[in-house]
């Protein structure tokens, strides 16, 4: 049986390993840190090898900064940690598919890549945008980071994960780009082939962001970038920035087809508008069409009604605007067409009318053209606001910043979180992109938890069963409120008598994990008729170290006492529920399905989403229960290694599961 390696896969020589595949001559040998000898690539052989010219010298076009290239190493570097489930601060722990992840994000990509490779449809995050007062994440780098760190003083005694990144700081740009480089690089890996991630983001790095998007994802995925157009403020020099950005990318265009629509904003206070027309006019279409032109003088240019004034006609059908009915080529179709009042032949367009004489006759006679008081004027066709309700995904979204602010403070009784995404516009943008049934939604710097309300939205509202996966840092609050400055710091206060009153500690998680909450409460009691089918819970897990203790110790490093330490090899804090979760990322599995625990001749054996894998962790297994498990069958089983009695006994339940399971994986930790 092989041991489990309890780490996240080394993507570094997984890479070594597919370019040796494509490019043999390229591979060369190298030392590790223990002078142990291992794979490695010839850049320069590989340079030349992807070049008809010949290459000299290091000129190249490249978007680099301090610490780019330790940044690649951190994305790919393994790590001995692991996620601990906790069904006590869980919503519907049994029942429901949706993730809350705390800890560090960086490193919870890891280990999701096996368990969520290319599944996650859908990416959005809100980074910290660099202003020169946010909290970005410190990653430990290179050693001159290090040193860096030590000199500047930037770094805490208490190795917090998170820092004030004012623009005095030397590496301001560099520290933030390779925050976000090495977690791009590992959110492309569980992106689905047609997946889309969106990023939130100011001026400040806008166009960092853009350059390190463009290498991440490749300059030919761009999809575009929406300005959210969310504040009126009016004051700062030269020009005032009253816009943010969200840059799109897909995974790959090849497969994305990019025909993404959105529903028309102020649609339904138009039909609204005219249904109070019609009763106060009746069938006066002329004096509703006075009403809807004084009606849209009210609202500017910036509205989205405004947009829609040429909808100013009605008739039996609906609301409708006459659209131009000329042909498409040159005289094409040439014929009198008489006014249904004057019975005069009407002014005809320049290039001759769209349609064949039969079809002009028939939409006539259905009432689908418009026509003018008399024959002067050129009839149109009527376009009605009905058939046109969608359009294409817009580049600019007019949304008050506030209004998420205000929303957030009703649902949670105070003003707890600053700069709130606005989930109409986030709801807006995920409808586009057609996501479909069983899709996951990821959100790996997930604040307030706006991205799971939008999801817990849309599939309210269309009746899909979408998934989300939330990660946040478990930001100490009392420590962000100490260099709080302005209304951000009554925000932090306001934060921390919440926790006090829902009686957890004070971390932004725990506001977060209690937005969701109320959230999806408050949909359920909305929507009463789907509450036995909307998904409104999550699972929580907390990043922690590895479930196994380190056993690495040369043969004269043992002691007596070091024996008896080690006869677990499993730490003595950690439960079944762990282990179980901890095999599941190893061996790529979700952390979303149902499992059940139940017991076999005294033996606790959990069996994971019918069969996936089954487990047991007890000391001492009989035969009785190593053959039951084996009877059914599962794709993995695994067991602890101290369930068995020295080299015989696992040679006995390999030959167990050979002979009743021949097709099951079998592992031990």
């Amino acid at each position: 049986m092989d041991m489990m390696r309890m780490e996240t896969p080394d993507l570094t020589a997984a890479n070594v390993e597919k370019i040796g595949e494509l490019f043999p001559n390229c591979i060369t040998e190298t030392t590790d840190e223990n002078g142990k000898l291992k794979k490695a690539i010839n850049f320069d052989l590989l340079r030349q090898m992807l070049s008809a010219d010949v290459l000299e010298g290091d000129e190249a076009y490249e978007f680099t900064w301090v610490g780019k290239k330790a940044a690649i190493v951190e994305a790919n570097k393994p790590i001995r940690k692991t996620l601990r489930p906790c069904p006590e601060q869980s919503v519907d722990w049994d029942t429901t598919e949706n993730l809350y992840i705390e800890g560090d994000n960086l490193e919870v990509l890891k280990l999701l890549q096996e368990s969520y490779l290319g599944k996650v449809k859908l990416i959005y995050i809100d980074p910290p945008y660099n202003t020169g007062s946010d909290f970005i994440y410190r990653d430990d780098f290179t050693q001159s980071v290090e040193d860096y760190a030590e000199q500047s003083g930037v770094y805490s005694e208490e190795g917090d994960r998170l820092f004030k990144n004012t623009d005095s700081n030397g590496r301001f740009h560099s520290d933030w780009c390779s925050m976000m480089y090495s977690r791009l690089m590992l959110a492309r890996n569980i992106l689905s082939d047609n997946g889309v991630i969106f990023i939130s983001i100011d001026e400040n790095e806008v166009e960092n962001l853009k350059k390190i998007c463009s290498e991440v994802f490749g300059e030919g995925n761009f999809a575009g970038e929406i300005i959210w157009k969310n504040s009126s403020k009016n004051d700062q020099a030269y020009i005032s920035i009253q816009h943010e950005y969200i840059l799109c990318y897909v995974k790959s265009k090849a497969y994305n087809t990019g025909e993404w629509v959105e529903h028309k904003e102020g649609i339904d206070e138009i039909f609204k508008a005219f249904e109070g027309f019609r009763k106060q006019y009746g069938n006066d279409w002329k004096a509703i069409h006075k009403a809807a032109l004084d009606w849209y003088k009210q609202f500017p240019e910036s509205n989205p009604i405004y947009s829609s004034k040429h909808y100013s006609w009605m008739d039996e059908r609906g609301v409708y605007f006459p659209d131009n009915i000329s042909g498409p080529h040159f005289g094409q179709y040439r014929y009198d067409v008489i006014h249904p009042i004057t019975g005069k032949v009407c002014k005809e367009p320049a290039s001759g009318w769209r349609f064949a004489e039969s079809t002009m006759k028939e939409r006539i006679a259905q009432g689908l053209v418009h026509f003018g008081d008399d024959e002067t004027t050129v009839p149109n066709n009527k376009t009605y606001l009905v058939n046109t309700l969608n359009q294409s995904l817009t580049s600019i979204k007019y949304k008050d910043g506030r209004v998420a602010s205000k929303q957030l403070t009703a649902l949670m009784g105070t003003n707890c979180f600053t700069n709130p995404k606005d989930v109409s516009v986030l709801q807006t943008i995920f409808t586009a992109i057609g996501l479909e049934d069983g899709d996951i939604v990821l959100d790996f710097f997930s604040g307030s938890g706006s991205t799971a309300e939008t999801v817990m939205n849309i599939s309210n509202e269309t009746g899909l069963k979408l998934h989300f996966i939330m990660v946040q840092l478990q930001e100490n609050l009392d420590e962000t409120l100490k260099t709080a400055v302005g209304s951000t710091k009554q925000v932090m206060a306001n934060a921390i008598e919440l926790c006090d009153q829902m009686g957890v500690p004070h971390l932004l998680t725990e506001i977060g994990k209690e937005r969701i909450r109320r959230a999806g409460a408050k949909i359920k009691k909305e929507n009463t008729l789907l509450t036995q089918i909307l998904d409104t819970g999550f699972r929580v897990f907390k990043l922690d170290d590895s479930n196994m203790n380190d056993v690495y110790y040369a043969a004269g490093d043992y002691t007596q006492n070091l024996l008896t330490m080690l006869e677990s090899n499993v730490k003595a804090d950690r439960t079944d529920l762990d282990l179980l979760f901890g095999c599941l990322l190893e061996w790529g599995l979700p952390l979303s399905m149902p499992y059940k625990s139940e017991k076999i001749d005294g033996c606790t054996v959990h069996t994971y989403n019918d069969g996936d894998l089954i487990a047991c962790f007890d000391e001492n297994i009989p035969d009785a229960v190593i053959k039951e498990i084996a009877r059914r069958q599962p794709l993995r089983a695994v067991f602890r290694d101290s369930s068995f009695n020295g080299s015989p006994a696992k040679i006995n339940v390999g030959e167990i599961f050979k002979m009743l399971a021949p097709d099951t994986r079998v592992k031990v930790i």
